[in-house]
């Protein structure tokens, strides 16, 4: 994986985009068992297509959150630059189904300097979509990027 982006590198308005990725029924069964996400929305079909709206189980935001920022991640934009998760605000605009291919459009829109000279802060906006191109997810993220020495 090539070398990240270092702090000054980036400018407000920077965008970049992943690559897809396809969430699977594993996915699903393997997310709602390792974190006890004993919920029926989640794995009861019957339920599902009785009690609600969807025609089928749904991922939890958790998952579809953490399958975007690894996306985030193997896009290689902060590959040995990013020092720290500081923060993050989420926002669930669509449900995420078996079959969907999620990918995200990543945005620079704060960027600040720290007292520290080998580190600033940048603010990215997620815009995670699915294969119709539906914003189904959208969170902001700060983080601590090293600055070049």
């Amino acid at each position: 994986m090539h070398q990240g982006f270092y702090f000054e590198e980036f400018s407000l308005g920077d965008t970049f985009r992943t690559e897809g990725r396809t969430v699977t029924e594993s996915d699903l069964v393997e997310f709602v068992t390792r974190h006890t996400y004993s919920e029926p929305l989640f794995m009861d079909r019957e339920y599902i297509e009785k009690e609600t709206q969807f025609e089928g189980p749904i991922a939890p935001a958790l998952m579809t959150v953490s399958m975007a920022d690894g996306l985030s991640i193997l896009s290689g934009i902060i590959h040995k630059t990013g020092m720290a998760f500081l923060w993050m605000e989420m926002d669930v605009k669509a449900p995420v189904f078996i079959g969907d291919t999620i990918h995200v459009e990543i945005e620079v829109i704060e960027k600040r300097e720290t007292q520290k000279p080998d580190r600033g802060i940048i603010n990215f906006r997620h815009r995670v979509l699915n294969q119709k191109g539906e914003l189904v997810m959208e969170y902001c993220v700060k983080r601590m990027i090293r600055r070049k020495k």
